[in-house]
């Protein structure tokens, strides 16, 4: 088992109990405790986990919908240097979809100055941003998620039927090898899965907590993802992995 699996397993142990022991962790895998407790200090990084003596618990806020604000004091450098980089593979001309999220909202910072784009957006607060900017900003209907600024429903869905774009930059909450990309609202995961076949090209951009978490609303397979932006956080076997899937992953 790599090593990355096993961190995985681990989770999803984690997810199920609510708490773990290094122990009957060591025994189920037959691996050192030694091994066991320097995956929990690597998933305590990704901010899955707390570890206490003997073993571990899950984060409270792992796999919840958290509220945008809440996203946005997470990782923020990381995030930051990713928008960067993503504002990089915006040309002129270009139409693309930015879905909402923390890490999207960090990009939609950066292009109050662009010119000859038009940006496509389920987000209301990334609409209002650049409303009196430059770009051609399309707002799709839906019903108001609270939490995330986002509109979502079938009114957002079916408006997304009757675009094309070129490029969409999608920010998940959770990237599993198994399941895919995910995110914590069924809702949010069916417009993304939306944006996904509207767009030529899909960017996702995602901080390496992401990477190993699952939450309940499925958007697609890995497979469907054209680059990956994240930060250099990430393990060697993930991006092994990735390179497999043919997706080109690039770290800042």
């Amino acid at each position: 088992m790599l090593n990355e699996e096993r961190r995985q397993k681990i989770q999803h142990i984690l997810t199920a109990k609510k708490r773990i022991l290094v122990g009957e962790v060591s025994q189920e895998f037959g691996t050192s405790q030694v091994t066991i407790r320097k995956d929990l200090e690597i998933l305590e990084k990704r901010g899955i986990l707390t570890r206490v003596h003997g073993g571990a618990i899950l984060n409270s806020s792992a796999g919840q919908d958290l509220a945008l604000t809440e996203k946005e004091r997470m990782h923020t450098n990381e995030k930051r240097r990713i928008a960067y980089l993503a504002e990089s593979f915006i040309s002129p001309g270009d139409t693309i979809i930015l879905d909402s999220g923390s890490t999207t909202t960090q990009l939609a910072h950066l292009l109050k100055y662009k010119r000859g784009i038009t940006l496509i957006t389920n987000a209301v607060n990334i609409a209002s941003e650049l409303a009196a900017s430059e770009l051609t900003v399309i707002l799709t209907g839906g019903m108001l998620r609270e939490k995330s600024f986002s509109l979502v429903g079938p009114i957002a869905e079916d408006s997304l039927q009757n675009i094309t774009a070129d490029k969409l930059f999608l920010g998940v909450d959770g990237i599993d090898f198994e399941f895919g990309l995910t995110t914590p609202n069924i809702l949010e995961a069916r417009v993304n899965k939306m944006m996904i076949k509207a767009a030529a090209q899909v960017i996702v951009l995602a901080d390496s907590s992401k990477f190993g978490r699952r939450t309940v609303g499925v958007i697609d397979p890995l497979d469907i993802i054209d680059r990956i932006v994240t930060d250099t956080n990430i393990s060697k076997e993930y991006l092994q992995r990735l390179s497999e899937l043919g997706i080109e992953t690039i770290t800042v």
